[in-house]
């Protein structure tokens, strides 16, 4: 039996008190927890930022990588084992800036990776430059006139480049972002989980206060049909005095990347034999090709 404790580690959080990043973390932990993983049969991929920080944290197979850089190595890690359950953890600043053209790549390729974005609409690691989801006009301390560009709806990204698990949760409600974790979990497919979290100290009104009651849960929403995209695209647009959050579009109508890829059809590729090719196997492909 797992338990949440077994995903815990001796190395304690560095995050301000009351960051939103607890709340990811312990959801994830349940949502493992739940799910009957084990931490060998998780692998955590981040990238650069407070949120990336999260796999030094947690008991389980994990790697940091570059910044922006999270799901292309998220991708690799999934098609050398597709037996393990590959989880991204980054912020919005990785995920949506660095990372935009991965981002979108990741959605169109249905790619079976759970990407935990950690939206606090600021880049808070590198002390608080307005990042891609930031409001327009957002005046942080280092551009005093403050952000010039539009907000990034990655809800409706997503949705444009053909996603099948689209999702937003709010790192103040534990047991629903658990379980909307836990549903990402089951996806076949590409699962974006957008969760809205508090930075307490470089963007303060972006906070537990302002959020609380302008979030509700689409699961109580009677006749919403969240395989309805002209209705998921409605959701994803959305925001100001109410807030989607949940389940925004799902669909299994798509095989996942990796169920397409021929060399994995015999398992995953850390557990195939290895076999070299013969010479006449290299006439062939030559002939075939030139």
């Amino acid at each position: 039996m797992v338990d949440a404790k077994d995903f815990a580690s001796d190395v304690r959080p560095t995050w301000c008190a009351g960051c939103g990043n607890f709340g990811i973390w312990n959801a994830l932990k349940k949502a493992l927890a739940q799910t009957g993983l084990a931490p060998h049969d998780v692998m955590l991929v981040s990238g650069v930022g407070c949120g990336s920080k999260l796999p030094d944290y947690t008991t389980a197979n994990g790697v940091m990588t570059l910044h922006g850089r999270t799901l292309a190595v998220a991708t690799g890690a999934r098609l050398a084992n597709h037996g393990l359950k590959v989880i991204c953890t980054h912020g919005d600043g990785d995920g949506y800036g660095e990372g935009g053209n991965h981002f979108v790549s990741a959605v169109r390729r249905n790619i079976g990776i759970v990407d935990i974005v950690q939206n606090n609409r600021v880049y808070g690691l590198t002390k608080g430059q307005y990042s891609p989801t930031s409001p327009h006009g957002f005046v942080p301390r280092t551009s005093p006139q403050g952000a010039i560009e539009e907000a990034f709806n990655p809800l409706a990204v997503a949705l444009a480049a053909g996603g099948t698990f689209i999702s937003r949760g709010w790192s103040g409600d534990l047991e629903h972002l658990t379980w909307l974790i836990t549903e990402a979990l089951g996806h076949r497919g590409y699962a974006l989980v957008d969760v809205l979290q508090p930075c307490v100290t470089f963007n303060r009104k972006y906070s537990y206060d302002w959020l609380r009651p302008r979030v509700y849960k689409m699961q109580d929403q009677v006749g919403y049909d969240s395989s309805d995209k002209a209705a998921a695209f409605a959701k994803a647009l959305e925001w100001g005095e109410r807030i989607p959050i949940g389940i925004i579009y799902r669909t299994e109508s798509r095989p996942a990347y990796e169920e397409m890829v021929p060399a994995l059809e015999a398992g995953p590729l850390v557990k195939q034999p290895l076999r070299a090719k013969t010479l006449p196997e290299y006439e062939v492909l030559k002939q075939e090709y030139l």
